[in-house]
């Protein structure tokens, strides 16, 4: 008799076992398995080459991390000119081009007015967070969607978006026109801020972090080399005259007494500096701790970019210890990053992608001390040249207004009034053009895809072309050449169709991501579609990029 109990009890518990089971498996098959989160991470003026560039110094958490356990296209390039940080972001969130999504610089001209136009310029909305006009902003001069936006339209708007940066263009155009809350700093006063197009205030959760004292806590630390400074090997000694030095320093070497900067010029000193860098990470982080990211019934989203690479950039160009520093930072940090999602989200519950806007050029009279050819294109010199030789030609002052994103923009208003020939304004200013030193092609914008260019070129400036806002003419400078009014300019520049200035990382990892890499060539507006593939949702409105299928699993 007691083993017949025994028998029948253990029938009755395989029953329920089974039984359970088999409503799990009912619910898993009709639920539609997506990650929790899904984090973007735009490392500004990142070049590619970064990744191994620092290889051997890297910490196993960080970018080797992503390297070793998640997917690498190790071929990806921009695919317009110019090559910016608001086009970036766009083009990374939206899978299109500026011809389509409309931002076509950091700032635009319209052309049937001639106003200049800031990408994410928006004189309706208020600063929220603080009395400055830093949060005078929204996305509103973007025309398409965005992955951020298909998340939630997919979603029926249930899940979160946020977007965090220093740059406000850096986290209003990842973050959508739907997101939730789009967060960036405010250099007058230290602060995260937003604007009135997404709340009226800010959560409590963002007046306490801002009342935390985060920059001068951070920049109170100084900066000093992570390791002796004689093991920087893959950087140019650190005295050197193609670095430029911060306002009241002798020179520009490390160690860097931040903390006097910080008194002197005030908190948007930090953005030139790796700790703006922590500064977004632990802003995001407090993201995802405060509105709970990861941990609702459909997929969040947070679009993080690391705005200080690009300060950090520019001052001091690629070759300078200042980069290589900061570059191992953002290493540990990220390693960091990625461990505090790995307790907080699930590890292999969330998904994470890494990539840049853009790279950036070597210096200048580097690459000429170096016995490379380069050189300096001075646009102001040139745009004043140009007017004189219009004026002589069509008797009218300032026929061109600006030069910006090495492209001729015209007085359309002054033109049409006068009656002028655009068509013989445009080929006397290309012929004068061509003539430029440095200048290897000039492109009347309209008749790009007939020109005698190569043909990535050629692309690479039809994309780029959005008819309203763009110049009429493209100025495609040589290799290693850049706009600059000193012909030995300290730090460097971006914004051409040069692999250093298009080549750019993208690293894939996480949930739903096959570990691996491919060398064929892949684009900045696959990123989109490949979120999109991966989350089973529509592809942003104006996207022209394609998933990268090899990144996935099944």
């Amino acid at each position: 008799m007691k083993k017949q109990l025994i028998w029948c009890s253990a029938l009755i518990v395989f029953i329920l076992i089974s039984l359970t089971s088999y409503a799990q498996r009912k619910r898993t098959d009709q639920t539609l398995d997506r990650p929790k989160l899904v984090v973007g991470i735009v490392v500004d003026q990142m070049r590619w080459d970064y990744l191994y560039r620092y290889y051997e110094r890297y910490g196993e958490g960080g970018f080797k991390r992503m390297l070793n356990e998640g997917f690498s296209a190790n071929n990806t390039n921009i695919d317009y000119v110019p090559t910016v940080t608001a086009i970036g972001h766009t083009t990374v969130y939206t899978g299109s081009v500026p011809s389509i999504h409309g931002i076509a610089g950091n700032n635009f001209i319209i052309q049937a007015t001639g106003e200049q136009m800031y990408c994410s310029e928006d004189k309706s909305v208020q600063t929220v967070g603080s009395t400055s006009d830093a949060g005078e902003m929204s996305p509103r001069n973007l025309l398409a969607s965005t992955i951020t936006d298909e998340l939630k339209l997919a979603t029926n708007f249930r899940s979160k978006v946020i977007g965090v940066a220093i740059k406000d263009r850096g986290s209003i155009f990842p973050a959508g026109h739907a997101a939730d809350a789009a967060y960036w700093f405010d250099g007058k006063t230290g602060n995260f801020i937003t604007s009135t197009y997404y709340m009226k205030e800010l959560p409590a959760w963002v007046n306490e972090f801002n009342k935390a004292a985060w920059v001068e806590k951070l920049m109170d630390k100084g900066w000093e080399t992570l390791y002796p400074i004689d093991t920087y090997v893959q950087s140019s000694a650190d005295d050197n005259e193609y670095e430029g030095e911060f306002k009241g320093t002798d020179k520009p070497t490390l160690p860097l007494n931040t903390a006097n900067l910080y008194k002197e010029q005030g908190p948007g000193m930090i953005s030139s500096t790796p700790f703006g860098n922590t500064l977004s990470i632990e802003m995001a982080k407090a993201a995802i701790d405060n509105e709970d990211l990861g941990n609702h019934e459909v997929t969040d989203f947070l679009a993080l970019s690391l705005s200080s690479t690009d300060y950090i950039g520019h001052r001091f160009g690629p070759n300078a210890i200042e980069v290589e520093d900061t570059y191992l930072r953002l290493d540990k940090e990220l390693e960091e990053f990625l461990n505090y999602l790995d307790k907080q989200v699930g590890e292999g519950e969330y998904t994470v992608f890494l990539t840049a806007d853009h790279g950036g050029a070597h210096n200048v009279s580097f690459m000429q001390d170096n016995r490379f050819p380069s050189g300096t294109f001075s646009s102001g010199q040139i745009e004043k040249e140009l007017n004189n030789v219009l004026q002589e030609k069509f008797s009218e002052e300032e026929l061109v207004i600006s030069l910006s994103n090495y492209q001729v923009h015209f007085n359309s208003p002054l033109i049409n009034e006068r009656g002028l020939d655009k068509e013989e304004l445009k080929s006397v200013a290309i012929d004068f053009l061509k003539k430029q030193e440095g200048v290897s092609y000039v492109v009347d914008m309209e008749k790009a895809a007939s020109s005698a260019v190569p043909a990535l070129i050629r692309e690479r400036i039809v994309n780029g072309y959005h008819y309203k806002r763009s110049g009429s003419i493209q100025i495609i400078l040589n290799p290693a050449w850049y706009g600059h009014g000193s012909k030995r300019p300290t730090g460097t520049s971006h914004s051409a169709w040069n692999p250093y200035d298009s080549h750019i990382p993208l690293i894939f990892m996480g949930w739903g991501i096959e570990q691996g890499k491919t060398s064929r060539p892949t684009h900045m507006t696959d990123v989109a579609p490949t979120i999109a593939a991966l989350l089973n949702i529509q592809t942003p409105n104006g996207t022209i990029g394609e998933p990268i299928l090899e990144a996935m699993k099944n």
